[in-house]
C-alpha cells in the first residue's frame, strides 16, 4: 500500500472510530454528521467522500466482512471443506472472538437498542448470506455435491447464525464447534 492509500485508510479509520465514539456517548440519533466531522476534523464533503452516511459509518467493515466470507469459501487450502473453511471463518469472527470485549458489547448494545441499527444490522446480515449462497452453488457447481439455492440459502444461513448465537454463549468457540458438528453430521436421533 503507497502513502497515499495509507493516509486515506487512516482517514477512513479516523473518521469510523470518532464517529463510533461520539455514537456511543451521545447515542447514535443526538449525533449528526457534521458532528462527526467537526470532532474528526474533516470537512463535512470529505467524510461523504469516504461514506454515505451515519449507517455506512456504523458499519464500516461490512465490505471486508463480506470480502473475508467469500474468500473462507474460494481460497481455501486444498483438500480442506467448505465446511472446515467455514467455521475458521466463524471462529474467526469477531462476533465470536469478540464475545467478552467490554468495547464490542458496547458496540452491540449501541446496534441493538437503536432500531434502524438492528434493522440495518439484520439487513446486511441477510445480504452476506446472500452472498454466501451463491458463492456456495459456485463453488459446488458440477460436483456430487451442488447445492441447490435453497440449500445454499440454509447452509448461509446457518453459518451466519452460528455466530450470532454463539455470541451469547460464555464459550462462543466451543458453541459454533456444537453447531459446525450438527451441519457436518446431522442430528441423530
Amino acid at each position: 500500500m503507497g502513502r497515499r492509500e495509507r493516509k486515506k485508510a487512516a482517514t477512513r479509520e479516523a473518521i469510523a472510530s470518532t464517529a463510533l465514539r461520539l455514537f456511543l456517548d451521545r447515542g447514535y440519533r443526538n449525533v449528526s454528521v457534521k458532528d462527526i466531522a467537526a470532532e474528526a476534523d474533516v470537512a463535512t464533503a470529505t467524510l461523504f467522500s469516504y461514506f454515505s452516511g451515519k449507517e455506512e459509518i456504523i458499519f464500516d467493515r461490512n465490505d471486508e466482512v463480506r470480502r473475508a466470507l467469500v474468500s473462507a469459501v474460494v481460497d481455501r487450502p486444498t483438500g480442506y471443506s467448505i465446511l472446515d473453511a467455514l467455521e475458521q471463518w466463524a471462529l474467526s469472527t469477531q462476533l465470536v472472538r469478540a464475545a467478552d470485549d467490554p468495547d464490542f458489547q458496547a458496540f452491540k448494545t449501541l446496534v441493538l437498542g437503536t432500531p434502524e441499527l438492528d434493522a440495518a444490522w439484520r439487513r446486511l446480515w441477510h445480504e452476506h448470506g446472500q452472498t454466501l449462497a451463491e458463492t456456495l452453488i459456485a463453488e459446488t457447481a458440477g460436483t456430487p455435491g451442488q447445492l441447490s439455492l435453497p440449500e445454499a440459502l440454509s447452509l448461509a444461513h446457518a453459518v451466519l447464525d452460528s455466530c450470532d448465537l454463539a455470541r451469547s454463549y460464555d464459550q462462543p468457540s466451543e458453541a459454533v464447534s456444537k453447531i459446525f458438528h450438527l451441519l457436518r453430521y446431522g442430528w441423530a436421533h
